[in-house]
């Protein structure tokens, strides 16, 4: 009888050590995972969510997240305005909900970077608000996407890219761009 109440106690201490650790290997697991985690998938379980962003140089912005690339965030705000954000410029994200985007799984498809993201806008010639991390802001037209910046022909809000409009042309080094916003119309 002593017997049997040794090995039950003995099963019992060694079923509840075989728990203790795959509750240990799962909890490590869990971290491990959520530790490889990068910034554009935790943000892509919130696209169609109320976001806010906290960003050098242009402050908080918030909106709906529309989409979200390597190093870019497209957020529509108020009056439709579109905000694509760069992802660097972030120092804060908020309301994302629980969810994280899956992973690509080594999928072949191209992902749009900030650079081909800006090249769409020159082609359209949309009229853009660019934000810079240091707080500078210029209104104009996107002319030209280099491979590490962006010309931006500058003119008054609201008026036409015009030669007699164009107060000065800027090159604008990609790494110091926090935000350019098209409005609904553009």
């Amino acid at each position: 009888m002593r017997w049997q109440k040794l090995f039950a106690d003995l099963e019992a201490q060694f079923a509840e050590a075989v728990a203790a650790g795959e509750l240990a290997e799962s909890a490590s697991r869990t971290r491990s995972e959520a530790g490889s985690v990068l910034l554009d998938r935790r943000l892509g379980g919130s696209i169609g969510e109320e976001v806010r962003l906290r960003c050098r140089g242009a402050g908080t912005v918030s909106g709906v997240l529309d989409d979200v690339g390597p190093d870019w965030l497209l957020l529509t705000g108020e009056h439709g305005r579109e905000l694509l954000v760069a992802t660097a410029a972030v120092t804060l994200a908020s309301g994302l909900v629980r969810r994280t985007a899956a992973p690509d799984g080594g999928s072949p498809r191209v992902r749009t970077d900030l650079r081909r993201a800006l090249r769409g806008l020159a082609r359209d010639r949309s009229e853009v608000a660019v934000v810079l991390d240091d707080g500078g802001r210029l209104t104009g037209t996107l002319d030209r996407v280099g491979a590490d910046h962006v010309e931006l022909a500058e003119h008054p809000a609201g008026e036409p890219r015009r030669p007699s409009s164009v107060r000065a042309v800027h090159a604008l080094p990609l790494g110091a761009i926090a935000l350019v916003a098209r409005s609904a119309a553009g």
